[in-house]
């Protein structure tokens, strides 16, 4: 039987004053709705035992409460979201036949008359550009791997590469709102939201649901309702943590405000939310009183965990010398390893500056030095600690790059246009293949030869490992029931344990 959660109850027959009571307090609820963590969608977890860290296990098992629709693989994701789209031909789409053809005319047989983006669709010609890189075959599956990734080659034995995604937005908004949330249109729930709304939290003092966002980068814009709850209940929504004095805005308590008087206040107003929710009937009023008492929690919490100085050092040589650097993809990387650890749920790491329309050989060069080796060693810590088999980790952006170059093609350079006909992932533990190397493009690295993976099929696999049915896993919303994966996805069994 399908476990539906109903929305809120319409506000029929309202009071005047009824409503602008509801008014205001949703008001409030939007000031607090960037700065405090994802709590259920009913009032606050009490602890139940002492868990890593000296932290303390939830007895929150979401909508479903604990009970799977199927047994669970993994308990947890880390999405290594590399922001921008970066080129499988430079990566792990090895494509000879490209640098045979360097220069030549893109053939109307392979493109087939598919759209072009407004940056190359009025380009006189479109000739087909062989990468700069070499590329060699890797680990008893001999999967190839760009030289640009040394590290990511050393444990590719542990990784399951996807060649053969798809997906159908060409430009970076739809196509970053679309993997994220299951939808080209802004508004709905993100992939976290949906997972924290069915399977709960297991940590009473940190939020199910973490971004981590490397800074300093200038590329296409991070729009926080990537993270958003959409039209769930605002508690599911993802909670950014940032490198600096403080890792969540406005936790701690101003400047002369003790411990103590902080209770005493959070006591009070929990009173007055309560008489609120009893008399207006208003589960968003529960949530909200989930979400005051989690952020007096974290006041303890997210020190420690976002407190890296107790790592021994031959851990920050492995994650490279960027680990010590607080926001550094690295540094990030590190404390995913250390949020899953604590029973932190769904993590999402976003890495920017992946968007080469031109300069793209030294433009990727960089980019995978600042990712490559904290990536594959994000896979090698987990599987060490005994984690990985039950981490789903997830390194892949929003769409591919053309096979031809935009822009004028020389010796030395050349750029990549959108491409949202193929492109590749990768995944690791969590209930995948390991050492498999799954779907095919066609020689000229342009269409999907063989096994295609479009986006609801890779976010029905997702929700699968988890142990949740992507097509039962839903919410009522405006007269209709919604899931991540829209009507339609496919678990991908071929690429399961």
């Amino acid at each position: 039987m399908n476990r539906v959660c109903v929305g809120p109850v319409p506000a029929v027959g309202l009071s005047r004053r009824a409503f602008l009571h509801r008014f205001g307090l949703g008001l409030g609820g939007l000031a607090l709705a960037d700065l405090l963590p994802a709590a259920g969608s009913g009032a606050a977890v009490e602890p139940v035992g002492a868990g890593q860290g000296g932290l303390v296990a939830a007895p929150d098992g979401g909508l479903l409460g604990g009970q799977l629709h199927h047994p669970a693989r993994a308990k947890r994701v880390i999405y290594l979201f590399m922001a921008g789209g970066p080129s499988q031909l430079e990566t792990f789409d090895y494509k000879p036949l490209l640098n045979e053809r360097n220069g030549q005319e893109l053939p109307a047989s392979v493109r087939m008359g598919q759209r072009l983006t407004g940056m190359s669709g009025n380009q006189a010609s479109l000739p087909m550009a062989g990468s700069a890189f070499k590329f060699n075959q890797h680990g008893q599956a001999g999967a190839w791997v760009s030289e640009l990734l040394p590290h990511t080659a050393g444990v590719v034995d542990d990784l399951c590469i996807v060649r053969s995604m798809y997906t159908e937005a060409i430009n970076h908004d739809p196509a970053i709102t679309f993997l994220q949330t299951g939808s080209q249109l802004s508004g709905r729930p993100s992939i976290g939201a949906w997972v924290h709304y069915g399977l709960g939290s297991d940590n009473a003092n940190l939020p199910a649901f973490v971004v981590l966002i490397t800074p300093g980068k200038v590329d296409q814009p991070l729009y926080a309702r990537l993270w958003g709850s959409g039209f769930l209940p605002s508690g599911h929504q993802g909670i950014q943590f940032r490198s600096g004095r403080e890792a969540v805005l406005y936790l701690s308590n101003p400047d002369g405000i003790a411990p103590a008087s902080r209770r005493l206040l959070l006591d009070r107003l929990r009173e007055l939310h309560e008489h609120a929710a009893a008399t207006l009937g208003d589960a968003e009023i529960d949530a909200r009183i989930g979400q005051y008492e989690m952020a007096y929690r974290m006041q303890t919490s997210v020190p420690e965990v976002m407190d890296v100085s107790t790592e021994p050092d031959p851990v920050f040589e492995r994650y490279g010398p960027d680990a010590r650097k607080p926001g550094s993809f690295a540094a990030n990387c590190l404390l995913a390893r250390r949020l899953a650890e604590r029973g932190v749920k769904f993590i999402q790491l976003y890495h920017q500056g992946w968007d080469q329309h031109g300069n793209l050989p030294n433009g990727i060069r960089v980019q995978c030095r600042e990712t490559d080796q904290a990536s594959a060693a994000l896979v090698a810590d987990l599987k060490e600690r005994g984690l990985l088999e039950d981490t789903l980790v997830i390194w892949g952006g929003e769409f591919g790059r053309t096979n031809y170059s935009q822009g004028k093609l020389t010796a030395t350079d050349y750029g990549r246009d959108h491409h949202p006909r193929c492109f590749s992932i990768w995944m690791a533990g969590g209930g995948v293949k390991p050492g498999l190397v799954y779907g095919a493009t066609d020689e000229f690295g342009y269409n999907v030869a063989e096994d295609g993976v479009h986006v609801h099929d890779f976010q029905a696999t997702l929700l699968h490992l988890l142990g949740v049915d992507h097509e039962r896993l839903t919410y009522f919303y405006q007269g209709r029931r919604f899931r991540l994966t829209d009507v339609h996805g496919r678990v991908v069994r071929a690429l399961l344990t």
